[in-house]
């Protein structure tokens, strides 16, 4: 016990060494840990260490030196992502985005069409000269992820399952209400379309409702798309929408559209809202309503 704690007093100086200016807040991911557990977690308040006679919070990187895993009730705080790819899984997943929001609410008036529901990419930007290709806009000077672009095809989805994220964008006050996290690290690009996951560039705080249902429905109509054929092609943007100095979205912009169809072709703005919380986009704060 005394060389733990030994270790952890050393971590603490390397840490505090480490804390330079100009460095992001986003530089280290804490988790919490006890003495002797295989576990570590990213909420101190999980029910997986409610026995625990003492709790350390440490980095991830010094969780993971020490051979720990992410305890597995904290794996479904990210989003599910299939990919394993089959014509029947394919169906079953454009099943479930069509009938997705019945399932799981919705706020209201969360989802706005924007210009008649029109992507109104132009000529250039529908070309197919470069391939399939996507790109992730650079972190604004308060370290807000900006906007990703991408023309999506098969060849650029991932075919290992995605490992659990720990970057924290912007605004990152997470907590829990009735057993459901408030918030999600939102992919602009679905890591479903491209792979990317810890990438702050292509990360937002967003709501649970954001998140899954509002955007995953038109993720995975996409994804249906692009899986049904190699051959088709997406055009996709995502923008966070911030309000000044905020540090938490208002929202996000989708658009998207299929080359040489219209099987896909929306223009939406959701509303970064979760119904029952009331939202600080200064900071990303909340209170229960």
């Amino acid at each position: 016990m005394k060389k733990f704690l030994v270790f952890l007093s050393l971590i603490t100086v390397l840490l505090m060494c480490f804390s330079v200016s100009g460095q992001t807040v986003n530089a280290q991911t804490y988790v919490y840990v006890t003495r002797t557990g295989k576990r570590y977690y990213y909420n101190r308040n999980d029910w997986g260490l409610k026995r625990a006679r003492q709790v350390y919070r440490v980095t991830l990187s010094q969780a993971q030196s020490r051979g720990l895993t992410l305890a597995k009730d904290e794996s479904g705080t990210h989003r599910t992502v299939v990919t394993k790819v089959t014509a029947k899984k394919a169906r079953k997943i454009h099943k479930q985005a069509v009938s997705h929001s019945g399932k799981t609410r919705i706020a209201k008036n969360q989802i706005v069409i924007i210009n008649g529901n029109n992507p109104a990419f132009t000529k250039s930007e529908m070309s197919l000269k470069h391939g399939a290709w996507a790109r992730y806009g650079s972190l604004d000077k308060l370290n807000r992820s900006t906007t990703a672009n991408a023309m999506l095809n098969y060849s650029l989805m991932p075919k290992v399952k995605r490992e659990p994220l720990y970057v924290d964008p912007t605004g990152w006050h997470n907590k829990k209400d009735g057993g459901t996290w408030l918030y999600n690290r939102s992919h602009l690009i679905g890591y479903q379309f491209t792979g990317q996951n810890n990438n702050l560039r292509n990360l937002m705080t967003g709501t649970r409702s954001l998140n899954d249902p509002a955007m995953s429905t038109f993720e995975n109509k996409v994804a249906y798309y692009l899986r049904s054929n190699h051959h088709h092609y997406v055009r996709y943007q995502i923008k966070p929408v911030f309000k000044k100095n905020n540090l938490l979205a208002s929202g996000v912009i989708m658009r998207a559209k299929s080359v040489g169809s219209n099987a896909i072709s929306f223009n939406i703005y959701i509303k970064n809202i979760q119904e029952g919380f009331k939202l600080n986009y200064a900071n990303g704060t909340s209170v229960a309503e």
